[in-house]
C-alpha cells in the first residue's frame, strides 16, 4: 500500500487512471485526487487502502485539461510589462485628443 502524500501522482494499476493527491484531511481521514480530465474525488482511508495503485510520474501534458499557460504561473504580485510599452510608437503623441478641447 502507498501511503497518499499532496503532489504526488498515482496510477491506479486496475483502471490504469492516473490522478494527483491534491489534498489531505487528516480529521476525516480522506484523501481528494484530481484526474487528467480534471474531475475531484474524493476516498475514505479504508478504500485508498484497498486500491492497486503505483507511484507515477506527472505527467507533461497534465496542464491540459485546466487551459492552463505560462502566464498562469507569474507572481501577480509582480509588475507586468507587455511588450508593447518597449515600442517607440508608444512615445509618441497625437496632435489632437478626442474629448479634450482647448479653451
Amino acid at each position: 500500500m502507498l501511503s497518499p502524500a499532496v503532489g504526488n501522482w498515482y496510477r491506479d494499476i486496475e483502471t490504469g487512471a492516473l490522478f494527483e493527491v491534491v489534498a489531505l484531511d487528516d480529521a476525516a481521514r480522506t484523501i481528494e485526487t484530481q484526474f487528467l480530465d480534471g474531475e475531484v474525488t474524493e476516498y475514505d482511508l479504508d478504500v485508498w487502502r484497498m486500491l492497486q495503485l503505483q507511484k507515477a510520474a506527472a505527467p507533461e501534458d497534465w496542464r491540459t485539461p485546466f487551459e492552463l499557460d505560462d502566464e498562469d504561473g507569474q507572481d501577480p504580485d509582480q509588475p507586468y510589462h507587455p511588450e508593447e510599452w518597449n515600442s517607440p510608437v508608444s512615445t509618441i503623441e497625437p496632435d489632437t485628443m478626442l474629448g479634450v478641447e482647448d479653451s
